[in-house]
């Protein structure tokens, strides 16, 4: 049975990379637009004016006059056992796992205590207009379950894997190199390809794996190539020292998991900040993505991306919750503003919002399905309010171009511009 469904609006999304022309053939803008749904999928978007007249009577519109739709946001790169160290004080990577994050995760061993943060970590997500996320677990495969179970009755796009770290961390968060392979390959048989999920094979980080647990991963990822790989690399200076040293046989950090058969389509690492020229040649072409995670990097005092040199790359905008200070893509949006001007370059806000949308869904291989209100995607999307809040409403109607409005929202939005969230055509979150 058809249920054909218009939603009629400011209407935004991407064909590709729009760099820096608001009038980029990359663009897809309707002032006055209708987004046609039917079963969960984008039938056509356009002008009011030309797909009005061609809906029966029968078919319903929505009107949300003076707000804009975009497809829905895509978290690259997500910690959701981090939810409760968001704003813990003053530390470095390294001891940021060791004060904060290596305590909160043991928590997860209980599996009613990661239902329950699961449960929060997926309406907020709703509520900050993430429709797909790539999401870090913990080393417990009940939080893998406990992550996916919160998200079934959303029908979200989600991808997850446990954490696999066998050494250089408490003894009560270690699994070993055999235990490690054998429970990813059950959450895999388990998870993977269920409705609109996906497994990631997941060493948190090159120092807590040996060469023996890294070499499984290989192994995992080689077994389908719909896998995902997700990990970190070159987040801060201390750790690249640290990898050399653990790994001296490598050329650099990201070269130990391209020995391992990790640096491939569908492999994500989050941050790339300490890469060399070599390094990130390599990324582009293994097809591997690379994560922005600004926030995050502001907040660690990790560093700052060099944006610019990494084009040709697939590259995805993260929040890094708990590092990261927002699960808004808005707000993490404006830090890698403000992380692209101190390093002399700038984002626009074009751009920013293609990393968030189809560029995410690109990195993840997943630009067929989601990203975009081309025909046939599926109809995730949200509803923004650029009259959320007083100072908002009024930078906003004193914007003259697209992309000034768009800035606007980008530096002064947050939770509250996400009036709506809809997944697969259906209304999953609703701003109070």
């Amino acid at each position: 049975m058809s249920d054909l469904r218009a939603y009629r609006a400011e209407l935004l999304d991407f064909t590709g990379d729009p760099g820096d022309d608001e009038h980029s053939a990359h663009l897809r803008h309707h002032l006055d637009g209708v987004l046609l749904v039917e079963n969960g999928h984008v039938v056509e978007a356009g002008p009011a004016a030309w797909l009005l007249p061609q809906l029966g009577e029968d078919v319903a519109v929505e009107h949300f006059p003076g707000r804009l739709l975009l497809p829905g946001f895509v978290d690259a790169h997500i910690h959701y056992a981090q939810t409760d160290v968001v704003a813990s004080y003053g530390a470095d990577l390294l001891d940021w796992l060791q004060t904060y994050t290596f305590p909160a995760e043991r928590a997860f061993a209980d599996a009613d205590h990661a239902a329950e943060v699961a449960q929060f970590f997926i309406r907020e997500l709703l509520r900050n207009g993430t429709t797909t996320a790539l999401v870090m677990a913990t080393v417990h495969p009940a939080s893998v379950d406990a992550l996916f179970a919160a998200a079934r009755p959303f029908d979200l796009r989600l991808i997850a894997g446990k954490v696999m770290m066998d050494r250089h961390c408490p003894p009560w968060l270690q699994d070993s190199a055999a235990s490690g392979y054998a429970d990813s390959l059950a959450l895999i048989e388990r998870w993977h390809g269920q409705g609109r999920f996906h497994y990631a094979v997941t060493p948190r980080f090159a120092p807590t794996s040996s060469d023996e647990q890294l070499a499984g991963a290989g192994r995992l990822a080689a077994l389908d190539p719909s896998l995902f790989v997700h990990s970190h690399v070159a987040e801060s200076p201390r750790e690249v020292e640290w990898v050399a040293e653990l790994f001296p046989w490598a050329r650099s950090y990201l070269d130990v998991y391209d020995r391992f058969g990790l640096l491939r389509r569908r492999a994500l690492y989050a941050h790339c900040i300490h890469l060399d020229a070599q390094d990130r040649a390599r990324m582009c072409e293994s097809g591997a993505g690379m994560i922005f995670c600004p926030t995050s990097n502001l907040f660690l005092g990790s560093g700052l991306l060099d944006v610019p040199a990494c084009a040709g790359a697939h590259l995805a905008v993260g929040t890094d919750i708990g590092g990261g200070t927002s699960f808004s893509l808005l707000s993490t949006l404006a830090a890698g503003y403000k992380v692209t001007r101190l390093a002399g370059h700038t984002l626009t806000p074009l751009r920013g919002l293609y990393l968030a949308t189809l560029g995410g869904a690109c990195a993840l291989d997943l630009d067929g399905v989601i990203g975009s209100f081309a025909p046939g995607r599926e109809a995730d999307f949200i509803v923004l309010d650029p009259t959320a809040t007083p100072l908002l409403a009024r930078r906003t109607a004193h914007a003259h171009t697209l992309a000034e409005k768009l800035f606007a929202l980008i530096v002064l939005g947050d939770d509250r511009v996400i009036e709506r969230s809809y997944v697969m055509g259906r209304c999953v979150h609703q701003r109070d």
